[in-house]
């Protein structure tokens, strides 16, 4: 009788971890679809955001396609760099002399080509123009309105070697964008009434001294006349097209979806530890 009843109790028993292991496990598999929910949530997140950068580059893209059309049409030499979004003016449209960031007169007309030719085809990707009276917004598709246009001055390396040398690298660098810049909008005021969504002007400047030069450029050989042509080559302007893609919302979601995931792991290793 006594054995009966300890089996009874210890049948009983049983019966209740078993119950109580079966809670425990429906409890972790409702957290792992709960987690699993939000993992398809995030990669869904990400897949969107992956579909602006990408519409974003295609609109450069075609933004690039336009520009060196237009610019080839006037007879300016340039080059696309589709994948960093720069067109390049190169030494056969503006050309610098050592030392100088003024433009000579073949240049200076050869940017009043240029002025004409952005003021053209810039709004076409531009969210807001600012007239006297108002300012004129329109809505475009994800990514394709532009955030700014960098117009870059560069230098060649003479003289980078010693620190007065350097320093007047980076300043001739800038003073080569602003005299751009100066000499784009004043053929073409309607530049400075372009502006991103954020209502900014797009168009911007920056110098880079010779830290950036063209690849293949970069060690000159050896011959004189072959680094006069490299030095030449990066006397120059880019123009860098950034768009507008604005991704803080979603990747502010993502974050607290992370943070989320973080907190249901740690509930189901607990879990794990209690089983």
């Amino acid at each position: 009788m006594v054995f009966a009843l300890q089996f009874q109790k210890q049948t009983d028993e049983s019966e209740q971890q078993a119950d109580k292991s079966k809670v425990q496990i429906e409890e972790v598999l409702e957290k792992v679809r709960q987690v699993s929910e939000q993992l398809h949530s995030l990669r869904s997140e990400i897949n969107e955001e992956l579909e602006d950068l990408s519409q974003s580059q295609r609109e450069r893209t075609a933004l690039l396609n336009d520009l060196e059309r237009e610019l080839k049409a006037t007879g300016l030499d340039v080059q696309i760099d589709r994948e960093n979004g720069v067109l390049r003016l190169t030494e056969n449209a503006i050309r610098f002399a050592t030392d100088k960031s003024n433009l000579s007169a073949q240049a200076a007309d050869n940017v009043r080509k240029l002025a004409a030719v952005l003021a053209r085809v810039l709004p076409r990707y531009t969210s807001c123009v600012v007239s006297s009276s108002a300012t004129d917004c329109k809505q475009l598709a994800p990514g394709a309105a532009i955030d700014t246009v960098f117009i870059e001055g560069h230098t060649d390396r003479q003289g980078s070697e010693t620190a007065a040398g350097d320093s007047r690298n980076w300043q001739l660098s800038t003073e080569r964008a602003v005299e751009t810049y100066r000499t784009l909008t004043a053929f073409e005021p309607s530049l400075r009434a372009l502006r991103n969504p954020e209502k900014k002007e797009i168009l911007s400047v920056s110098g880079y001294s010779s830290t950036r030069p063209i690849p293949g450029t970069e060690m000159p050989a050896q011959a004189a006349e072959n680094a006069q042509q490299a030095w030449e080559k990066n006397r120059r302007i880019d123009m860098r097209f950034v768009m507008q893609v604005d991704p803080s919302d979603r990747l502010k979601d993502v974050l607290r979806l992370t943070d989320d995931m973080e907190g249901q792991i740690e509930k189901l290793q607990e879990a794990a530890t209690l089983r």
